[in-house]
C-alpha cells in the first residue's frame, strides 16, 4: 500500500457553482470554504502530513476587480475567525507565492497566522496565493545565481517556495478541467493525478476517500519500468 504524505488540490469550479446555484460567483467562493474545512479534517483523520491548496494564481489578477477584492476579504475573514481553531487542531499554515503583491492588510494577517501556527505539527497546510510555478522556478534560479552555486536538481529544490515539504503524492483537480494551470510544475513530475467532474463545493468525503484508496493500491514505478 502506498503511503500518502502530501495531497495537492486545484480547487476548481467555485465560480461556476455559484452561478448555477446562487447566480453569484462570490457565493461559490464562500461555499468552497466549507469544502476546505472538510478536506482539512479528512487529512488529519487519515494522518496526511501535507496539504497544498491552489487558492489564487498569478493569472487570476485577470478576473473582475470586485471578485478579486471579495476573494481577498474572504481569506482575511477566514484567517481572523478560524486561526484559533486551526491552531487548536495542531495545524501549521504556510503561504507560498509572490506575497508582496497582495494587499498590505492581508499580508499582515498572513504573517500573524504563520507565526501563530509555526510550531504546530499534525498537518501542514500550504496556501498557494498569487502563485505561479514558472515564476517560482525563475525565482529559484535567480537565488542560485546570487549564491554562486551550481544549477542542479538539488539546488533548485532547495530554493523553491516548496523547499520545506515533499513533492505531492496526489494531485486532485475538481471542475472537469484537465490541465495543471501553472501549479507545482516541477514538483508534480511523479505525482498521481486525479481529475474530478464535480465542482469544488460539491466535492465530499466519499470522493476524497475513493481517491486515497485508489492511490494506495496503485503500482508506482517512478520511471523504472
Amino acid at each position: 500500500m502506498n503511503p500518502v504524505k502530501h495531497v495537492a488540490i486545484i480547487m476548481d469550479g467555485n465560480g461556476r457553482w455559484g452561478i448555477k446555484h446562487k447566480q453569484s460567483r462570490n457565493a461559490g467562493h464562500r461555499a468552497g470554504l466549507n469544502t476546505v474545512d472538510l478536506i482539512i479534517n479528512q487529512c488529519i483523520h487519515h494522518k496526511i502530513q501535507f496539504l497544498t491548496l491552489y487558492t489564487f494564481s498569478s493569472e487570476n489578477w485577470k478576473r473582475p476587480q470586485n471578485e478579486i477584492i471579495f476573494l481577498f476579504k474572504l481569506l482575511e475573514n477566514f484567517l481572523k475567525n478560524k486561526i484559533n481553531n486551526i491552531a487548536k487542531k495542531d495545524i501549521k499554515l504556510k503561504f507560498i507565492g509572490d506575497l508582496n503583491k497582495l494587499p498590505t492588510k492581508l499580508q499582515k494577517i498572513i504573517k500573524l497566522s504563520e507565526k501563530k501556527t509555526i510550531k504546530k505539527k499534525s498537518l501542514n497546510v500550504n496556501i498557494a496565493l498569487n502563485y505561479g510555478s514558472k515564476t517560482e522556478l525563475i525565482s529559484a534560479i535567480k537565488k542560485i545565481k546570487q549564491k554562486k552555486i551550481k544549477i542542479n536538481e538539488k539546488n533548485i529544490n532547495n530554493n523553491l517556495y516548496s523547499r520545506n515539504f515533499p513533492d505531492p503524492d496526489i494531485l486532485i483537480r475538481t471542475g472537469d478541467t484537465h490541465r495543471l494551470s501553472n501549479f507545482l510544475l516541477w514538483q508534480l513530475s511523479y505525482t498521481e493525478i486525479f481529475f474530478k467532474k464535480k465542482l469544488w463545493p460539491d466535492f465530499n468525503v466519499n470522493d476524497f476517500s475513493k481517491i486515497l484508496n485508489k492511490f494506495k493500491n496503485l503500482k508506482r514505478n517512478f520511471g523504472s519500468i
